[in-house]
């Protein structure tokens, strides 16, 4: 299948090129963009995606990041197939609600939930452990856990199973690539949002799946700040709207929270209004 051509006039396998990116100054790993050697070189199972745009599962946690990264794909001309996890964080419920919000923005065909409740029993986190209080304000900054210093926020290891839930998942369907919104410049120091895991992974996809080098992992904005996220989001008409950032409250969002801070300064510095309520 020859990928179609986006509405701004690149090729589906080729990767945007964002004025507000930093990454595209530097060589991008493999991991990291389309491989259209290996896509056209290798087989892969039939997409079940409309007959001219291949299957992309993105990982969707409701979020402004992956948000952007739907966009991102379905401006490439790949059909979205979303992917959400419940795994017991605080804010489930309002997750879950923007999730399917976003499904239906974009007209997504195929949609999975996929509870994970082993998160909470294994515990060690602010996000799923009601025992440990998420940190606001100051004490964001001195908040951590037994992690080797990482913040008390950090979900051992989450994306990893995420993307192997969201991969198997893109085997059955025959996707040809799996989008995830980490970033590793501008967050919280999270080891699985970092480039080297992402490689890792998508290593690990080549060496143990039945799609092999047809299915390829991409982590767009890896490299890029908040505020280059909101304005490429802006860009490309992200429903801005429909996310959810905060780590604690479903009313409305905190403002004060470790997401809500970088949130709130990313769109400062974009100089683009944040369409979210938030207390206070």
């Amino acid at each position: 299948m020859s990928p179609r051509r986006s509405r701004t006039g690149r090729s589906a396998i080729t990767p945007p090129r964002c004025p507000v990116s930093r990454a595209v100054s530097r060589a991008p790993s493999p991991a990291l963009r389309p491989r259209a050697a290996g896509v056209a070189a290798s087989p892969r199972p039939p997409s079940r995606g409309e007959p001219d745009r291949p299957l992309a599962v993105i990982v969707a946690s409701g979020g402004m990041d992956s948000t952007v990264c739907i966009s991102i794909a379905v401006d490439r001309g790949y059909e979205p197939a979303l992917f959400h996890l419940d795994y017991g964080q605080r804010t489930e419920r309002r997750e879950r609600r923007a999730f399917r919000d976003l499904a239906r923005h974009f007209g997504a065909r195929h949609t999975l939930v996929v509870k994970a409740a082993h998160f909470a029993q294994i515990g060690g986190s602010a996000l799923t452990d009601p025992r440990i209080a998420v940190p606001t304000g100051r004490a964001v900054a001195r908040a951590t856990g037994g992690h080797d210093g990482l913040p008390v926020t950090y979900v051992p290891f989450r994306n990893a199973n995420i993307l192997a839930m969201a991969v198997s998942w893109a085997e059955v369907i025959g996707a040809v690539r799996v989008f995830i919104g980490v970033v590793e410049e501008d967050s919280s120091g999270y080891p699985d949002c970092r480039e080297t895991f992402i490689r890792a992974f998508d290593r690990a996809i080549k060496a143990g799946t039945g799609a092999g080098r047809a299915l390829g992992l991409e982590a767009p904005l890896v490299h890029l700040s908040k505020k280059e996220i909101v304005r490429l989001g802006a860009t490309l008409g992200a429903p801005f709207h429909l996310t959810w950032s905060c780590y604690q409250r479903e009313d409305v969002a905190c403002g004060v929270c470790d997401s809500c801070r970088l949130r709130l300064k990313g769109f400062r510095q974009a100089r683009v209004p944040d369409p979210l309520p938030y207390a206070g």
